[in-house]
This record gives structure tokens, C-alpha cells and sequence, in this order.
């Protein structure tokens, strides 16, 4: 291959990866991610639906065009994404059969392969395959790719593996020792229910996760006791993973907002001579807000308690001189904070806009802190009052 020709299968690679990983923004990457997730409600809806042996017998061979088309789409995407695996930054050292073998072995790239497989096997096995709905309702996972909240919530579970697994550990022991104290004090009166300690474990599951069918119950005093002992033991159990997992999806929440208004901080040019503790230390001060196109940030007329600093975007203000646009790394709301008046302005977004956002105590903390940001600050607002 001539070295022209790899360059330019390397730029296609990189924007293949752009399009499907790399969040970018942009429209055909944002129809690109849009249709993939309609497609995989569609493809999961379609799978439920045909369950119904009345549409299914109506429908059938629409149901299964569908599922065709549908599984030669996903196809496409898992090949592209196994293509495109060198260009993920965690796979950015290895060669190219490395890292696709890595990216291979990831949860969602086996989620991608598993929703594929059914109509691939229907090929060749002459069976009916319905087992395998499950194979086809997997796809719905695939939607973990799209959503941050649930990106977050599988990094938390993957950060927490450890203690989950010990919880899991002091379950399955409690389980044990419930079974056989209840196989020991029941087996005389209900041998047909608590005749062995395998016989008693259904009991101490049922229990402990705080189900109570209902079906298998205590009929001895101490057979209650020990009831009761499982009981309050579940209920235990129940608030220790519950524990560990929403403490840790709050911590995951948090870094992933730290990433975020770090990245938005390092785009405006008042901060960008600051050290990284320095950026750190300012932080504590913003708080990120996005507004939609259209947005009222600001009116004329109320109460200055915020300033604003364009991290993306655009932005129109309405003074008395006429409109004036301001763009990334430039703010606006200082002059109401620092001459301690009302807001003399409309400001609006014209697109898309992330800002950074400071309260008026914290503007003076932060103006009485670092000097240089502070003469900045009153000199634009001189300018523009």
C-alpha cells in the first residue's frame, strides 16, 4: 500500500470514528447517532410486537424484512466501529489487530456483536429460532453508547465492582446460614418444604430480597424467630448495594461535570495563562448552563446577580447603542454586578450557547484573589459602560 493511499484510509478511519465515537457535533454525526437510535427502538419494538402470534401470522414477512434490513444496518456499524477501533484514544498505543481485539472484547462491542447473531444463525440452523428474542431485545443496551446518564451508571457499577461483589458474597452467606437454621428448626414439621437445606434456600431468597411470596412460612416459634432474624437481615442487605451504587454514580456525576467545566474554562481566554490549580481553584467558583437557541439570558431591567463567561456559542446584546454580538471566551453581566445596578440589557443566545456562570459574591472573591483577573474584568466593563 502506497503511502498516500494509507494516509488517506487513516483520514477516512479517523472520520468514521468521529461520526459513530467521538461525539461530534456536527449534522450528519448528529443524523448519524439520531438514526441509529431510532432504529434500534424500531428493531426492539418490532421484536416485542412479533411475540404476538396474531401480528406475527398477519405480519410476518414484514417482521422479518425488517429484521434483515436491521441487522445488515448494525452489521455495518459493528464492522465500521471494529475498523475505526485504532483511532480510540485507550487503544491509541496498540496496532491495529490489537486494538481491534481489544474494542472486540469491550460490554458494548459483545452487545453489538450478540444483537447480529440471531439472523446470522437463522441462516443456518433450521430451527426456530424465537429462543432467541432475548439475542434481538439486547439491542436495547445499545442505546448505553448514546446516553451519558447511563455511561455514568456503568462506570459506577465498574468502579464499585469490588464492593458489589463482597456484598454479593455476604448475601449468598447469609442465604446459607438462613437455609440451614430454618432447615434445622422446620425440617420436622414441613419436611416437604424445609426437608433439606437446598429445600430451605428458595425460603431464605425469597425472604431476604423482602419478596414474600408467601408459599413456604414458618410454622414453629422458633421457626419465626428465624424468620424474623432474615427479615431484618434483608432489609440490610437491600440498603448496602443501594448505598455503594448511588454514592458512586454521584461521584462519577460529579468528575464528569468537573471534565466538562474544566474543558469549558480552558476555552476562555481571561483563564488560559492560569496554572491547572489555579483553573482548579477558580472552579469552585462557576457552575456550567447551557441555552438553547433563542434563550433570554438576561433582561433588561431585573436584578444583577449573575455574570457570564462564553465557553460555545453566540450571543446578542441588546443595548442602547444596538446589538452587539459576543462569541466564545468573551462575558457579559460584569457591569451590574461591580456598579451594583440593574441589568441595562437584553441578552439573548443566537445559537447553541454553554456558559459559565458567576454569582456576584463570588465574582468579588475571586476579583480579590487574583489581581490580574480583576483589572481585566473592570477595564471591559469600563469600555462598555
Amino acid at each position: 500500500m502506497t503511502k498516500k493511499r494509507r494516509t488517506r484510509q487513516e483520514r477516512l478511519r479517523r472520520r468514521v470514528h468521529y461520526f459513530l465515537d467521538a461525539g461530534g457535533s456536527d449534522r450528519i454525526s448528529i443524523l448519524v447517532h439520531r438514526g441509529l437510535i431510532l432504529l434500534v427502538l424500531l428493531s426492539v419494538s418490532a421484536a416485542v410486537l412479533e411475540s404476538e402470534a396474531t401480528l406475527a401470522t398477519k405480519y410476518g414477512p414484514w417482521f422479518y424484512g425488517f429484521e434483515v434490513f436491521a441487522a445488515a444496518i448494525f452489521t455495518i456499524e459493528y464492522l465500521l466501529r471494529l475498523w475505526s477501533a485504532p483511532d480510540h484514544t485507550p487503544y491509541a498505543h496498540m496496532t491495529t489487530a490489537a486494538a481491534c481485539w481489544a474494542f472486540a472484547r469491550t460490554p458494548l462491542a459483545v452487545i453489538d456483536l450478540a444483537c447480529i447473531l440471531p439472523v446470522y444463525l437463522a441462516m443456518f440452523l433450521p430451527a426456530d429460532l424465537r429462543v432467541l428474542l432475548l439475542l434481538r431485545l439486547l439491542r436495547f443496551f445499545k442505546l448505553a453508547r448514546y446516553s451519558p446518564g447511563m455511561r455514568s451508571l456503568v462506570a459506577a457499577l465498574e468502579a464499585e465492582k469490588s464492593a458489589l461483589a463482597a456484598t454479593s458474597v455476604v448475601l449468598l452467606g447469609l442465604v446459607l446460614l438462613t437455609a440451614s437454621a430454618m432447615h434445622l428448626v422446620e425440617h420436622e414439621a414441613q419436611p416437604d418444604k424445609f426437608g433439606s437445606i437446598p429445600d430451605a434456600m428458595w425460603w431464605a431468597v425469597v425472604t431476604l430480597t423482602t419478596v414474600g411470596y408467601g408459599d413456604v412460612v414458618p410454622v414453629t416459634p422458633l421457626g419465626r424467630v428465624v424468620a424474623g432474624f432474615t427479615m431484618l437481615a434483608g432489609l440490610m442487605m437491600i440498603a448496602l448495594p443501594i448505598g455503594i451504587v448511588s454514592k458512586a454514580f454521584a461521584d462519577e456525576i460529579h468528575r464528569r461535570e468537573f471534565v466538562v467545566t474544566w474543558g469549558m474554562l480552558a476555552r476562555v481566554p481571561l483563564f488560559a495563562t492560569l496554572s491547572a490549580a489555579e483553573i482548579a481553584e477558580v472552579m469552585e467558583y462557576l457552575h456550567a448552563q447551557t441555552a438553547a437557541p433563542g434563550t433570554m439570558i438576561v433582561r433588561r431591567g431585573e436584578a444583577a446577580s449573575n455574570m457570564y463567561f462564553i465557553a460555545s456559542g453566540l450571543v446578542e446584546v441588546e443595548g442602547a447603542h444596538g446589538p452587539i454580538r459576543l462569541g466564545e471566551g468573551q462575558f457579559f453581566g460584569e457591569i451590574g454586578l461591580l456598579q451594583h445596578a440593574r441589568r441595562n440589557a437584553n441578552v439573548r443566545s443566537i445559537e447553541a450557547t454553554k456558559l459559565l456562570v458567576l454569582d456576584a459574591r463570588d465574582l468579588r472573591a475571586l476579583m480579590e484573589r487574583n489581581e490580574d483577573i480583576a483589572r481585566h474584568i473592570e477595564s471591559v466593563a469600563q469600555s462598555r459602560s
